[in-house]
């Protein structure tokens, strides 16, 4: 039997708000441009020769890693064909409202042709309701991937709109700051230059993966040894795996690695293989932890990894999975299971939801020089005043409104200008 009692009228702004007028969907205006800027919202799309695609001493672990032709770039696959989605919200006061994502133009035609319908003419802050109609609307082709990311841009774009509307900083809307500032570790090629940078623990790649067999498993063994030799005894360290590994081998992987004080290994195995996440977890012989989530999508993604025990701890990207809306929603669910999230990357996006809830205890910076020896914009050159860490560690200005940064649009291109009509 329902509970309801009748079908809820339309959601209406109230009389005299300010409300959304345009919508517009933006990419970086040439591939060469993404690239020589930095990536901006795709941290993948980078020049040859820069680390995060793999390099010829050490190449990076991944889902094609099976395949001679794509083993030793990331990008000969394709890991940055679709490339940035920015989204600019801009309301009846002038009020300009900016979020981001993976997902290019086909993100682009999908928030232009399909969702801006629910988004313009509305308040933006009626925030839930807004993702709750683009959910419900395109369940049909959506739930994950594309569509939630395109989703997340949005639902950015509306929270940095709200924070410029109550002139307050976002992790102010969110509850407040649980701490004053936060500590970081790197992502990098190079753990030693991330710890005299100031990081407080560094992450790097592993390099080979169950289809270069036993040579393969001892070479990524010579790597972790030199990089701990590297830095110390001490120094935290993670490894990322980037869903490139086998149940059998993340056991063996994880008991050949007990020498080195690990802090976790990060995402072992492909995003849908919840029972051999909960099997590793089970058979774990270390006391290494065991990470995932980064390519998971909304609370009932992160609520399967939950319920079947798959890892210690939970990385949803802020940017991918829903956006803040959808990601104050896992971290409330994390939190009753008490596991801690530390979202990917994200930079500004995540370091808000940071701030804001007790139970997201660090975060993760990708360095993104492309010999990861010095600190840059993990974004490139997408705003004019990304916080930068210092000595491993965020800080936010409380006086800055919104996420806090300023767009630099001279790279965008809007590739479904749609005929814009002041609502």
């Amino acid at each position: 039997m329902s509970l309801n009692l009748c079908v809820l009228p339309d959601v209406k702004p109230d009389e005299n708000a300010i409300t959304i007028s345009h919508v517009r969907a933006y990419v970086i205006k040439s591939k060469e441009v993404e690239e020589t800027g930095g990536g901006f919202a795709d941290c993948h799309s980078q020049a040859e020769g820069h680390w995060i695609l793999g390099t010829d001493k050490w190449p990076i672990a991944n889902p094609m890693s099976y395949y001679e032709k794509y083993k030793a770039r990331r990008s000969s696959w394709g890991i940055d064909a679709i490339g940035s989605v920015i989204v600019e919200i801009e309301l009846t006061n002038g009020i300009k409202g900016i979020g981001i994502s993976i997902g290019g133009e086909p993100a682009c035609y999908i928030i232009e042709k399909h969702f801006s319908r629910f988004l313009e003419g509305q308040d933006p802050l009626n925030i839930e309701y807004l993702w709750d109609v683009m959910w419900r609307s395109s369940i049909n082709y959506g739930r994950k991937g594309l569509t939630i990311q395109s989703i997340s841009a949005i639902d950015l774009a509306l929270w940095d709109c709200a924070g410029k509307l109550r002139n307050e900083p976002v992790y102010k809307l969110l509850g407040g700051k649980t701490k004053d500032c936060l500590p970081c570790y790197a992502t990098c090629y190079d753990p030693l230059a991330a710890k005299n940078l100031g990081f407080k623990g560094a992450k790097f790649p592993l390099p080979y993966g169950p289809a270069d067999g036993d040579q393969g498993m001892m070479k990524n063994i010579e790597r972790i040894k030199q990089i701990r030799e590297s830095v110390g005894p001490d120094f935290p360290l993670m490894i990322d795996c980037y869903m490139s590994l086998t149940v059998s081998y993340t056991l063996k992987l994880l008991e050949l690695i007990k020498p080195f004080n690990i802090k976790w290994l990060e995402e072992h195995l492909p995003p849908d293989q919840y029972s051999g996440y909960a099997e590793v977890k089970k058979r774990n012989p270390t006391t290494i932890l065991l990470t995932c989530g980064e390519h998971e999508y909304t609370r009932w993604g992160f609520k399967l990894l939950l319920d079947n025990n798959c890892a210690d701890l939970l990385q949803p990207d802020v940017t991918w999975c829903g956006g803040i809306t959808e990601a104050r929603r896992i971290v409330a669910l994390a939190s009753a299971y008490d596991i801690p999230i530390i979202p990917h990357g994200s930079s500004i996006y995540s370091y808000h939801l940071q701030y804001a809830f007790p139970n997201l205890p660090m975060s993760e910076f990708l360095i993104m020089s492309s010999d990861s020896s010095s600190i840059v914009p993990y974004f490139g050159d997408l705003f004019t005043d990304e916080p930068l860490p210092k000595d491993g560690w965020i800080h936010l200005d409380a006086n800055k409104p919104g996420f806090g940064v300023t767009i630099n649009k001279n790279n965008l291109r809007r590739p479904y200008n749609r005929d814009e009509k002041v609502i």
